[in-house]
């Protein structure tokens, strides 16, 4: 794909967390094509140094944090800061963890996800939002849940579910809460995505049974959800806000 929506994107400074992971990298490069300064964030020896080197233009930033540190977040936005006028965030960064029944899941496993995925969403969110409050010229977040949100997941992925689900609340929640400040908060919903977490403990039969569902009769490619993302962070989504968008291929209907 080649992109080409600049809208409000130019030089302007985009933090992109779980930048590494093939979501993350399909959103960077997307970006950095449309004329935005990424500040790609992700855990060490995940590969995010590569994945900033290979970005089209010059002054990106490969930020090597652990997001479930609450006290880094002001560090992130401080570094975006740095490499140009800040107006956004894509807030990609998740975990999951695949137990093999309900029984096996522990109160560290639902701990975990939901302090990666719910709790750090919230503050991280929260310190994007001040800092583009305080520069006046408003902004634009972007989450990423998942189809869970709205199906509730099963069995051991109840846990991660759950934890989508309150990103939804949040990110309306912050939606109407910022609007004052000129800063619009959205989420991308994708369904299945031919990603590392499509494979890793799922089988062949799950993942065919699971495709079946799917209209369009495949899984995504990572490319497919940068596009929905440089809509909403862009001027393109100047009045979206507070909306959940669905990139499914037609699985969920909602």
């Amino acid at each position: 794909m080649t992109w080409r929506n600049d809208s409000g994107l130019s030089q302007k400074a985009v933090i992109v967390t779980g930048a590494a992971g093939a979501i993350g990298r399909s959103v960077c490069i997307a970006l950095a094509e449309s004329g935005a300064i990424v500040v790609g964030v992700d855990r060490p020896d995940t590969g995010l140094s590569d994945v900033i080197a290979g970005l089209d233009g010059t002054g990106h930033v490969a930020f090597e944090s652990d997001i479930s540190r609450v006290e880094s977040h002001h560090e992130i936005v401080a570094a975006a800061q740095v490499a140009g006028t800040l107006m956004g965030m894509v807030h990609v960064a998740a975990v999951i963890l695949r137990n093999e029944d309900l029984s096996t899941i522990t109160e560290a496993d639902w701990d975990l996800q939901h302090d990666v995925n719910l709790k750090a969403t919230f503050f991280l969110n929260r310190a994007v939002a001040e800092a583009l409050a305080s520069s006046g010229a408003g902004g634009s977040i972007v989450n990423f849940v998942s189809q869970g949100w709205w199906t509730g997941g099963y069995g051991s992925s109840i846990p991660y579910s759950a934890s989508k689900g309150g990103v939804v609340s949040l990110t309306r929640g912050l939606a109407k809460s910022l609007a004052n400040d000129r800063i619009r908060v959205n989420a991308v919903s994708p369904g299945g995505v031919d990603t590392i977490m499509m494979h890793e403990g799922v089988s062949e039969k799950a993942r065919a049974d699971f495709i079946a569902t799917i209209p369009l009769g495949r899984l995504a490619l990572p490319d497919e959800l940068a596009g929905a993302v440089l809509y909403l962070l862009s001027d393109s989504a100047s009045f979206v806000t507070g909306t959940v968008l669905n990139v499914s291929g037609g699985q969920l209907l909602y």
